[in-house]
């Protein structure tokens, strides 16, 4: 988006997410978190969305009411059915402690995903964008979550899900990136933000968890 930002890595792996300073700015303890001035936001789908609608001028958000309503449903699809799977596995290889995995939990979480991606693939078909001729912030956050299993499938078990990956997302991720919208001046944009991404173990996310 062409804005000043300073991106801060929280180590989940390393128990920075319960320190004191983080849980003073997110209570929970996750990712990721931005601060913008006084705006403190949560949440993947909330955080993609504020700053979409703040920068306008970039049209990562659509105008017509319909194609919004067709957006946001496959964002929350995207994080709640594609994008939990993913983090069942990854706390299951690597997150909780050894004691605590479940192996049944693998496969479970695999054949949960599979799933839903050839729903989203069938939705896809056809399509270039989530919804109308342009990317929006539904089609960044859907192809990041879908890249996941594909550059992580040693942590994530999903290797299955390569094929399904490459037919509904390869060419969408490339049209993605060239059909970004020209960026603003940075005139118009005067705004810092410190943004708390995920460590790198777990995929830093424009929309992470």
């Amino acid at each position: 988006m062409d804005v000043d930002f300073e991106a801060i890595t929280v180590n989940l792996l390393a128990g920075e997410h319960p320190s004191p300073a983080f849980l003073k700015i997110n209570p929970a303890g996750k990712l990721p978190v931005l601060v913008d001035g006084e705006v403190v936001l949560t949440e993947s789908v909330a955080i993609v969305l504020y700053l979409a609608e703040k920068y306008r001028d970039q049209r990562l958000i659509p105008i017509d009411a319909q194609q919004r309503a067709q957006m946001i449903r496959w964002l929350l699809f995207t994080t709640t059915e594609l994008e939990q799977p993913l983090w069942r596995i990854a706390r299951h290889t690597s997150l909780y402690p050894e004691n605590k995995r479940l192996p049944g939990e693998l496969a479970l979480a695999r054949d949960d995903f599979v799933a839903m991606a050839k729903v989203l693939e069938e939705y896809m078909s056809g399509r270039k964008f989530v919804v109308g001729n342009s990317a929006t912030v539904g089609d960044f956050v859907l192809a990041y979550t879908l890249d996941w299993p594909s550059s992580r499938t040693g942590s994530t078990g999903c290797r299955g899900s390569r094929l399904i990956w490459k037919r509904c997302t390869r060419g969408h991720v490339r049209q993605c990136a060239s059909t970004r919208p020209s960026p603003a001046s940075s005139a118009e944009q005067p705004l810092r933000q410190r943004v708390l991404n995920g460590s790198p173990v777990l995929a830093q996310h424009t929309g992470a968890r």
